[in-house]
C-alpha cells in the first residue's frame, strides 16, 4: 500500500489504547489518522480529530459521511455500566453505528480492528483456565466483546474487508479521565500516601497478592494492532497480545513502593473507591504545594478500576504464542514499562 491509501479512523481516541495506538500511526509517517471520540481533539499533522456521539447513529451517519478514503478502522472505544449486562447494548451499539455509516460511504475499506480483552475467557467472572487461547470456548452471556465479534463476523461475509480481534491484558498507558488506567492508580495511590507519611500497602484480597498476573504495554499493542491490521495471514482471526512476562504483586509491589521512596507494609484489603473518595482536597493541597499541573482529582481517579485489578485473587494470564507464529515477535519488560509510565507521569507533572 502506498502511504495515500493507509486512512486510519482510530474511534475511542482519546482512551489510553486509542491516544497511544494515534502516536503511533503518527510516528510511522505512512498513514493518515482521523480520531473519533465524544471529546474530539485538536488536528496536528496527519492526524485529525472528528467529534461524534458514537451512541447516536445519525449523528455517526452525518459526521462519518465525509471519510470515504478511510481504509483501515481501529475499534477502541468503550462506554462503562454499572453491570455486565448493561455493558453490551451502549457497546454494541456504539460499533454497529459506526461500521453502518461507514461502509456504504468507503469503498475502499480493506480492514477493521477490533479492541477485546480477556473478558472474552470469562477473566472477569473469577478463576478460569489459564493460559487463555484463542481457540477457547465462549462463556455464558452476557458479554459485549463476543456480541461485537460476532457482529463483525456476520457483516463481513461476502465483503472485500477483513476483521481482526486483539486481545490485550490489563493495559499500561498513560491516559487522564480514563476509567481503566492501574498506572495511574499505582502512581496517584502512592503518591498520596507519601503525602500522608504512610508506607505503601496493597490494598487487594490477600490472595491477590500471590496470584500470577501480566500486563500489555499500550506502545506494544498499538504495534500489534496495526500489525494485525495489515499483515494478510492474520484476516480474521484474534490475538492474544502481552508483553510476555508474568509477575506477582508479592514480587512487584516492593519495587514500586522503593520507585516512590516508601517502604512497603503488609496488605491491608479496603476498597480504594471508598477510601479514596475524600482525598479530593488533599489533591488540590498537593497541586499547588508541588507546582503540578492542575488535573482534577477526578480525572487522575480510576479508584472502581483498581479494586477490580487487585481483587483477582487467582491467575490472570494468556497464551500469547498465537501472535508470535504468525510474526509478531515485540515484548516489554512489565516492571520497566511501570517505572518509564512513572517517569512520564512525573514528566507531565501529574504526579509530585
Amino acid at each position: 500500500m502506498n502511504a495515500q491509501d493507509k486512512v486510519a479512523l482510530v474511534v475511542g481516541a482519546q482512551g489510553v489504547i486509542g491516544k497511544n495506538l494515534i502516536e503511533h500511526m503518527a510516528s510511522l509517517g505512512d498513514w493518515e489518522v482521523i480520531g473519533l471520540s465524544r471529546r474530539g481533539g485538536e488536528s496536528a499533522g496527519r492526524v485529525r480529530h472528528v467529534k461524534v456521539d458514537l451512541l447516536d447513529a445519525e449523528d455517526c451517519r452525518v459526521k462519518l459521511a465525509e471519510l470515504g478514503r478511510v481504509t483501515h478502522v481501529f475499534y477502541a472505544a468503550y462506554q462503562d455500566r454499572p453491570t455486565w449486562a448493561e455493558l453490551v447494548a451502549p457497546n454494541l451499539a456504539m460499533l454497529v453505528n459506526v461500521v453502518e455509516a461507514l461502509e456504504p460511504v468507503a469503498p475502499g475499506l480493506r480492514h477493521v480492528s477490533l479492541m477485546q480483552g480477556y473478558k472474552v475467557y470469562g477473566a472477569h467472572l473469577g478463576p478460569f483456565k489459564t493460559p487463555a487461547r484463542e481457540t477457547d470456548p465462549e462463556h455464558m452471556p452476557p458479554e459485549f466483546n463476543v456480541d461485537q465479534q460476532r457482529f463483525l463476523e456476520q457483516r463481513q461475509r461476502g465483503k472485500a474487508w477483513t476483521w481482526s480481534a486483539i486481545r490485550p491484558s490489563v493495559v499500561g498507558g498513560v491516559a487522564l479521565g480514563n476509567p481503566m488506567n492501574l498506572a495511574l492508580v499505582l502512581a496517584v495511590y502512592a503518591s498520596i500516601s507519601k503525602e500522608l507519611g504512610l508506607p505503601l500497602r496493597f490494598p487487594g484480597k490477600p490472595g491477590a497478592y500471590h496470584a500470577l498476573l501480566e500486563m500489555t504495554d499500550a506502545g506494544l499493542l498499538a504495534k500489534a494492532t496495526v500489525w494485525a491490521a495489515t499483515e494478510p495471514r492474520c484476516a480474521n482471526q484474534a490475538f492474544n497480545i502481552n508483553n510476555g512476562d508474568l509477575f506477582r504483586w508479592s514480587e512487584l509491589w516492593p519495587s514500586i513502593a522503593r520507585y516512590f521512596g516508601l517502604e512497603a507494609a503488609p496488605g491491608l484489603p479496603m476498597s480504594l473507591d471508598v477510601v479514596m473518595a475524600d482525598k479530593g482536597p488533599l489533591w488540590d493541597a498537593m497541586t499547588a504545594k508541588h507546582g503540578l499541573a492542575g488535573h482534577s482529582y477526578q480525572d487522575v481517579s480510576s479508584w472502581r478500576f483498581g479494586d477490580f485489578v487487585f481483587s483477582w485473587d487467582y491467575d490472570m494470564f494468556a497464551d500469547g504464542t498465537k501472535a508470535r507464529r504468525f510474526g509478531f515477535h515485540e515484548f516489554v519488560d512489565t516492571q520497566a514499562m511501570f517505572f518509564r509510565l512513572f517517569d512520564e507521569l512525573r514528566r507531565m507533572k501529574v504526579i509530585p
